[in-house]
């Protein structure tokens, strides 16, 4: 090749296109929909163009796509994007392989997009992926991602595009073997604040190695995207796929590990939640959710405590989302991207008291009261899982802890055996009236039916028996986790230490 993947970050985007055009192997095309060919663009101006481009074409008539690609659900989709590689590649090998496969990597690069309207008030967002070979005559790869494009004029977007799909490109022939440089590459004359990549995956026979939900949130540690999802059947998403016009409902956790109270709580109030008014006849999607915060809590990025959170809540049949938004009306603010449906948050006592923890809105003009106007507006609610005083009394012990003593205390303990609820637990005095307001209205709700029993099951807890070879922990978590935990030994577990433990009890 002859470019240096270790300098790709000083490279422009001319320059880029131009190391791609000098490499007489790297032979293609290029099939855009949507935004004009401002990818093609790139490598024509860049000059050299005709070793690297066997065609360019757009067929912007939808019946001229149709006839070419076949139907399409949305022309703007994954699957309108397989439909353009498989067509291209198919032909591109047909006609030239017998020419020059001998000396040639064969490549297409597609894209369909959704630039700025007339009138401005569309989704601005695409998909483009590459097929391409590593060697002559070696099997193809795909690389596909989805963008959002945030410029707010149409000329700008094709400017962003065009700029995004040379990345592509030139990442895929020269920065595969180094998939975090690969990732950091996509933002190259852009920044994250032009474009958003909110979905990567690789596939093919030289990607075997790699995890795509790994690479996912890698996405989201750099700051490429703010949030990740991923489906139960362990695979990665694109968020608006799943959460377009539906009612969402979402709880935020550590699932480290999954826990009966963390279903008790997804249970009980995802009851209460589908016998609202506003949710009848709707479709919901339910969601476990995890943030950033809480995978480095630990000071660094852990990939097999990701993959064995994500792993346990996809055997329950979850979809998992992993976001940058500390802040609930940061997240509920995501959402709102793509439904006006009602989205119900499920929370316990502990994340209801940081909900009204004022330190979190400095940076807001408005503070706290300006948390709440984008928390609560366009159908959002908030159910509450109540605790023990037990636990209540940790929570705020561990608070003490972290801040070292510096801040006064959320609230005053309680008796061990008193169950604080939404109804009666205590925010700071200034703020009470604001929070009977919202309780008085219903935008905040006292969880029902829930199961006592649950009451004292801490992750923590768990987490410590399954360590120390208790075998308590399996009555703590639901089977089809506990299954996953014992089979890949995640978490300490050991089975010899936990059989050993288990003969050393009394015989009844």
């Amino acid at each position: 090749m002859t470019a240096d993947p270790s300098h790709s970050e000083k490279l422009s985007t001319n320059q880029k296109a131009l190391a791609i055009n000098l490499d007489a192997a790297i032979y293609g095309t290029f099939a855009e929909i949507g935004a004009g060919q401002e990818v093609a663009r790139q490598f024509f101006m860049a000059g050299g163009a005709a070793g690297t481009v066997a065609k360019s074409m757009s067929a912007y008539d939808m019946k001229f796509s149709d006839d070419i690609y076949g139907k399409a659900h949305r022309y703007v989709s994954r699957e309108r994007l397989l439909q353009m590689l498989d067509h291209e590649y198919q032909l591109l090998t047909e006609r030239l392989s017998e020419q020059r496969g001998d000396r040639s990597t064969f490549f297409v690069y597609a894209n369909t997009v959704a630039a700025a309207s007339y009138k401005g008030t569309n989704d601005c967002h695409g998909w483009m992926g590459i097929r391409f070979q590593l060697r002559p005559h070696g099997p193809p790869n795909d690389i596909i991602i989805h963008v959002r494009m945030w410029d707010k004029t149409a000329v700008a977007q094709q400017d962003s595009l065009g700029i995004s799909g040379v990345n592509l490109v030139y990442g895929a022939f020269l920065l595969h073997k180094n998939i975090e440089q690969f990732i950091l590459s996509l933002a190259d004359n852009l920044g994250i604040q032009r474009i958003e990549v909110d979905m990567l995956e690789f596939n093919g026979p030289d990607f075997e190695h790699v995890e795509n939900r790994s690479i996912c949130l890698h996405l989201v540690q750099h700051g490429l995207t703010n949030a990740v999802m991923y489906s139960p059947d362990r695979h990665v998403l694109q968020p608006s796929e799943i959460l377009y016009k539906k009612a969402i409902f979402v709880e935020r956790g550590s699932f480290r590990p999954v826990t009966n109270v963390n279903l008790d709580m997804l249970e009980a109030a995802g009851a209460q939640f589908l016998q609202e008014e506003k949710n009848r006849g709707q479709e919901v999607v339910v969601l476990l959710e995890i943030t950033m915060h809480n995978l480095l809590a630990g000071g660094e990025l852990n990939l097999d405590d990701f993959l064995a959170r994500v792993d346990t809540l996809a055997a329950l049949g979850y979809h998992v989302l992993i976001s940058n938004y500390s802040e609930f009306f940061r997240l509920t603010d995501y959402f709102r991207r793509f439904t006006k449906n009602m989205v119900g948050i499920v929370l316990g006592i502990n994340n209801l008291l940081e909900v009204f923890n004022e330190q979190y809105y400095d940076n807001l003009a408005g503070g706290i009261l300006e948390a709440c106007g984008r928390l609560f507006k366009e159908n959002t609610k908030l159910y509450v899982y109540p605790m023990k005083g037990s636990g209540y009394n940790r929570y705020l012990a561990d608070q003490v802890t972290v801040t070292g003593g510096t801040r006064p205390p959320l609230a005053m303990p309680m008796p061990g055996d008193w169950l604080i609820t939404a109804q009666n637990v205590q925010v700071k005095i200034h703020l009470r009236n604001l929070y009977s307001y919202l309780l008085e209205n219903h935008y905040i709700e006292p969880v029902l039916g829930y199961h006592q029993e649950n009451l004292g099951i801490f992750s923590r807890d768990v987490l410590k028996k399954i360590t120390e070879g208790d075998p308590a922990w399996e009555t703590m978590v639901p089977p089809q986790a506990a299954a996953i935990i014992k089979d890949r030994h995640l978490w300490g577990y050991r089975p010899a230490q936990n059989a050993g433990a288990k003969a050393a009890q009394p015989q009844k």
